[in-house]
């Protein structure tokens, strides 16, 4: 239902339509309940052998049509999509998920729902119906409601179609579309027909070609009447309750993927769908007929506005009062800024158990914190009014998380872009942190790793001053190992290693020691290192967050079953880059690890008695291009009967550009490659 707002701004409430805009002069490229007994070939779908499904045809279009209360515009969006099922993983392409978007008294409709299951029995084509028993409603989020169905009968080699119709009066929520899938998409056509009335953002992403793009003008005639609500003075003196019929031109959309692969998981990626192809639309604004454009797109002044003003986000940041008692004597021992800020986030930290759930308001910090137990935003809106309570000019950073999607700082200011909140702190000499209190284990000024995607949006009290800040952190991952090995004459040996995690190494494993426990952390440990045993081990910093987790133990791996002349080692297979992370010859999208990243191996290698150095690995220095990136590599015999091996990597950057992936890819290969070779050893004659 139109806002009294936008019924404001349109002027006009339209009862019905003399004309439509014209048709795109294209035929439908699917028509629902003729499947084409191709579709039953095997043959025809050799090349998707690996695949669990194939989408055969996703077809959408969406149009504006008078209301039937008579108060205004609603979208229409009909779909309709067939696909084939190759293997028993693709059954759950049977089951469809629709959310519906509701908001006070009015909700979109789900419509016209049909589907069928295709199966060759005995080279006859039997359908079975979609039933409406088999049609779910749940509640998804506080503004969402999602229907599920599923397609009766489904197996191996069906074909299973559905289409639907989706009616919607939020203008704002016109219809997006996904071209691509995780499964192959042979065609994906969308159409939108828009009047001249409408003025949305159109932002197209992705890295395939579009088979069309399209985008005709023809004309529609609306019969108006001039609503009775409008404001005295805005309807350019015509009489209230009057009527016409306008002319209005109608922008019609097509665009079309051909053969779509299946969009795969890569390793150090963000959400799919800051990847994906698609199209997603913004109502940027409105304008009537003889009338001035009315934005109604959100501005970060509004957005600022309205966050400070709700009682869920601006009204949370006043009330840590209660607080007072236990900061008192807290801040009493701390002088330093940055020690002061760090002892809030401790008391925050574990007065508030994190769990689980990404938002950015908070029903009652007070409650969260009575009940030890809350969301990100209770957690955090939480810790920035403990640290204006402390007298800190704490504010809050709007974030989207790595898994919810890249924020673009061009697009629309739309709230619905973030699911996170944490906190800015700044300090003395222009110096400033960024805050999290969600995670047990991660030290102050340091963010969860799901955060660290791109850029967040600073809330300032003054909202001239609210600004992009970047999420980019300053910790780095590093490893660091020192391993002691004395060989023997079987090629096998003992030793003691040194190694340390820090930063968000240090996080992770913390995280896996906490979760696992000590034995069943060493237990994994040892899985894939056949031969070894493990005498003795000891953790330590393990509470020092802002310190890098040690980890000293001694082992023992077997040899051979006799002595050799020739010993063949490849003293790095176990603690250096078993596999290059980057199996793919190619990539689409940029590589993100969230951080830089450090491993350093220093290696002391004792030969047996009798033994001298057959053949060593040569030394490398390799760099990527523009400062992306470096890796040393060195072994040399000492005079002491030792071998002396140092490995160093060094990636500068968290990100790495999809141009720049080849380069990557090499990089990773020689390291891996260099880490494995071997070195000879032969018993002196």
């Amino acid at each position: 239902m139109l806002t009294p707002l936008l019924r404001r701004l349109l002027l006009l409430a339209v009862l019905g339509s003399a004309a439509t805009a014209p048709a795109l002069g294209q035929n439908e490229p699917i028509k629902f309940g003729k499947p084409d007994l191709k579709d039953f070939d095997p043959k025809n779908f050799v090349a998707d052998s690996a695949a669990e499904a194939v989408v055969l045809c996703d077809f959408g279009r969406s149009r504006f049509e008078v209301g039937a209360s008579g108060e205004g515009f609603q979208t229409v969006f009909e779909r309709v999509t067939r696909i084939k099922i190759l293997q028993k993983a693709g059954y759950d392409w049977a089951t469809v998920e629709v959310p519906l978007y509701h908001k006070n008294n009015s909700e979109e409709k789900l419509t016209n729902l049909k589907g069928f299951t295709y199966n060759l029995v005995n080279g006859e084509m039997v359908k079975e119906k979609l039933e409406s028993s088999s049609t779910f409603r749940e509640e998804s989020g506080p503004n969402t409601t999602t229907r599920k169905f599923t397609l009766p009968n489904v197996r191996e080699g069906a074909v299973i179609e559905y289409s639907y119709t989706v009616v919607s009066d939020f203008l704002f929520n016109f219809q997006d579309w996904q071209f691509q899938q995780s499964i192959p998409v042979r065609w994906s056509e969308y159409r939108a027909q828009v009047p001249e009335y409408f003025d949305y953002k159109m932002l197209m992403q992705g890295y395939l070609p579009l088979a069309a793009s399209e985008h005709p003008q023809g004309q529609g005639q609306y019969t108006v009447r001039w609503s009775s609500s409008i404001e005295p003075g805005l309807n350019g003196g015509r009489t209230s309750g009057g009527s016409e019929t306008v002319t209005a031109q109608v922008t019609n959309h097509r665009w079309a993927v051909q053969n779509a692969p299946a969009f795969r998981e890569e390793p150090f990626m963000t959400s799919s769908r800051d990847h994906l192809a698609r199209i997603d639309f913004e109502l940027a604004g409105l304008q009537w007929p003889g009338q001035g454009y009315k934005a109604v797109a959100g501005t970060w002044q509004s957005i600022n506005d309205e966050l400070l003003a709700s009682d869920g986000f601006g009204a949370q940041l006043r009330r840590a009062g209660f607080l007072k008692d236990q900061l008192t004597p807290l801040l009493a021992q701390e002088k330093d800024p940055a020690a002061r800020v760090a002892a809030v986030h401790a008391l925050v930290r574990k007065a508030v158990k994190y769990d689980g759930r990404d938002q950015y308001s908070s029903a009652s910090v007070r409650k969260a914190y009575d009940q030890h137990r809350g969301n990100a935003a209770d957690v955090n809106l939480l810790l920035i009014a403990a640290l204006r309570e402390a007298g800190f000019q704490a504010n809050p950073v709007l974030v989207s998380t790595r898994d919810h999607g890249a924020v673009n700082a061009d697009y629309t200011p739309m709230l619905s872009r973030f699911n996170y909140v944490v906190a800015h702190v700044p300090l003395p000499e222009g110096k400033e942190m960024l805050v999290d209190a969600t995670e047990e284990l991660l030290p102050c000024g340091m963010l969860p790793t799901r955060c660290l995607n791109g850029q967040g949006r600073l809330i300032m009290p003054n909202a001239a001053e609210s600004r992009w800040v970047s999420l980019l952190p300053s910790q780095r991952l590093t490893e660091y190992q020192q391993i002691q090995l004395v060989l023997d004459e079987k090629g096998g040996y003992t030793g003691k290693v040194h190694s340390e995690h820090g930063g968000y190494a240090g996080s992770a494993q913390r995280d896996r020691l906490r979760e696992k426990g000590e034995k069943k952390f060493v237990e994994d440990m040892l899985t894939g290192r056949e031969g070894w045993t493990m005498n003795k081990y000891q953790f330590g910093q393990r509470d020092e967050l802002a310190k890098a987790l040690s980890f000293d133990y001694e082992l023992t791996a077997a040899g051979g079953d006799a002595p050799a002349g020739l010993l063949y080692l490849r003293p790095l297979q176990h603690f250096g880059n078993s596999k290059n992370p980057f199996v793919h010859e190619s990539r689409q999208f940029p590589v993100d690890f969230g951080c830089p990243v450090d491993e350093t191996l220093v290696m002391t290698l004792t030969l047996p008695a009798g033994y001298e150095v057959e053949e060593l690995p040569k030394p490398t220095a390799m760099s990527l291009p523009d400062n992306g990136g470096r890796f040393l590599f060195q072994a040399q015999p000492a005079a002491d009967g030792t071998i002396q091996i140092m490995s160093r990597l060094n990636l500068s950057r968290a990100v790495y550009s999809a141009e720049e992936y080849v380069s990557l890819r090499e990089f990773y290969r020689l390291v891996v490659a260099k880490q494995a070779e071997q070195l000879v050893l032969k018993k002196k004659s």
